[in-house]
């Protein structure tokens, strides 16, 4: 294919992405249909949301807790904390409204490739704080927490850095006094110590997985690996679609072979290992450090200088950290 054919192709795509982000039904209102995918930036989220919905069966939600433009949203905040048993009433409105499908917008709506839908799917990456609380409002939804090794996360923002907005973002962590009262008050003062972006990157990462592990209880919320994905894609997918409670077929390995908008220096394209290719961006000084960061916060029984996690440990952790 020339270089027209490509620029048309692209072309055609963006034009059924804005048709179908615009004119598409959603008439599923159950929240039983409902799967929310959590996780950190960097982490693999997009990749493993095309893996839930191979099928094209799910309305695709992207990022909406906050969404941009989108006043609905705005009770939320980035990396948002609330208690459990917070039962503000704009806030419960709003996101059911956003859980039931009842809301739409540019934002949200970008990635959507389903005409007439009874399923959503909600992929973001900074709810990790409010999991806890949609659980407990909303329990017929149901959570997948995706993990990743901290390095490879800190590592892809600090590279990606201010171009892409992936600059540290503790403050909106340490000015959550509800967050510091019940999660943070003992880490507070490494924490604001931290000097490097990549350190700080680390802390963020410990936060936004710390605070939701400390919250479920064993199968309230299903565990993925993005590194079991890659070494181990048969168990890890089948262990995520029986929590789903849904049956897959061999289709699904037409995304385990690509990940998703992945960019061009992404070691998908480079050959370098989806698991360890962090490593050659990560000094021994940095990858010390990390590890004294997350040991810190007691992740450590997860993630370690190991590039793969314990996967058993990471369950037991669950209200255990």
């Amino acid at each position: 294919m020339g270089d027209n054919g490509i620029l048309l192709t692209r072309v055609r795509r963006r034009v059924a992405r804005a048709i179908l982000s615009r004119l598409f039904v959603d008439a599923g209102r159950t929240l039983s249909k409902v799967v929310f995918l959590a996780g950190t930036g960097r982490g693999g989220t997009t990749w493993v949301s095309h893996l839930i919905n191979y099928r094209n069966e799910y309305r695709y939600i992207f990022e909406p807790f906050p969404s941009p433009k989108a006043r609905i949203c705005d009770a939320f905040k980035h990396r948002h904390y609330l208690r459990p048993e917070n039962n503000d009433p704009g806030l419960l409105a709003a996101a059911d409204t956003i859980l039931s499908g009842r809301f739409r917008n540019g934002w949200i709506d970008r990635y959507n490739r389903r005409l007439v839908s009874r399923k959503r799917l909600i992929k973001d990456i900074r709810a990790n704080l409010l999991l806890k609380w949609l659980h407990t409002h909303f329990p017929e939804v149901r959570i997948i927490l995706l993990l990743r090794h901290p390095c490879a996360v800190a590592s892809s923002r600090t590279k990606l850095g201010a171009k892409l907005g992936w600059v540290p973002y503790l403050d909106e962590f340490l000015t959550q006094p509800e967050l510091v009262e019940d999660f943070l008050a003992p880490f507070r003062g490494t924490i604001e110590q931290a000097e490097t972006d990549f350190e700080k990157h680390i802390f963020a990462w410990c936060i936004e997985n710390y605070v939701p592990l400390r919250q479920f209880q064993k199968g309230e919320i299903h565990l993925a690996f993005y590194e079991s994905f890659c070494r181990r894609p048969a168990e890890e997918i089948a262990r995520m679609f029986a929590f789903l409670g849904e049956s897959f077929d061999d289709r699904v390995w037409r995304d385990v072979a690509m990940p998703m908008l992945a960019r061009k220096d992404s070691p998908i394209f480079s050959g370098d290992s989806l698991v360890d290719g962090w490593r050659k961006h990560v000094s021994a000084q940095q990858l010390r450090r990390a590890c004294e960061i997350v040991r810190l916060f007691s992740l450590d029984r997860i993630y370690s200088e190991e590039s793969l996690p314990d996967v058993d440990r990471a369950h037991g952790a669950l209200t255990a950290v």
